[in-house]
């Protein structure tokens, strides 16, 4: 269980991320089309997964922005965010926001953020997904993690990135 602050305050997760060295989990995890995505549709690219509460947050959507910006430049690397959102809501602020670098996944009929142990557990985020990122290689093991400890903060770009950037050296 991760322990994590929604403004200071206290909340947790139901379990920890991915641990660095091993393989990530299957998923199955859907788009604005209500396509299932899983693991398979992204074998043999680099992974960074940006997992956030809510696309119709400030700090969510600057995430998603900046990843979407960051990955125009990296070679065989796949952004996946991932929320509780309604695939639909993605969809439509991906296009408003001319997102096109990035896939943008619910899990809002999933497992992952159980799986994942990101699913919030308490407070009154409870039952959406912390924030955090996840960098894999292109066989989905784990090189990188960061389970933000304030919900209200944007993760590390700059390592999560150069964590990919090394896999390519």
């Amino acid at each position: 269980m991760a322990n994590i602050a929604l403004h200071g305050d206290p909340v947790s997760t139901i379990g920890d991320l991915p641990e660095v060295g091993l393989s990530i989990r299957e998923f199955a995890l859907v788009n604005e089309k209500l396509e299932v995505k899983t693991l398979d549709d992204y074998d043999g690219m680099r992974k960074i997964i940006s997992i956030f509460p809510s696309i119709d947050t400030g700090i969510c959507a600057a995430s998603a922005r900046k990843f979407n910006e960051a990955a125009a430049g990296l070679e065989n690397t796949v952004v996946i965010n991932v929320s509780k959102d309604l695939p639909f809501a993605l969809g439509r602020f991906c296009a408003a926001e001319g997102l096109d670098n990035v896939e943008t996944l619910s899990d809002f009929r999933g497992t992952f953020g159980d799986d994942y142990g990101v699913t919030i557990a308490d407070g009154p985020m409870k039952g959406l997904l912390s924030r955090a990122v996840i960098v894999t290689d292109e066989n989905g093991k784990v090189v990188y993690t960061e389970q933000v400890p304030e919900i209200t903060h944007e993760p590390n770009y700059e390592v999560a990135l150069n964590a990919v950037k090394f896999l390519s050296t």
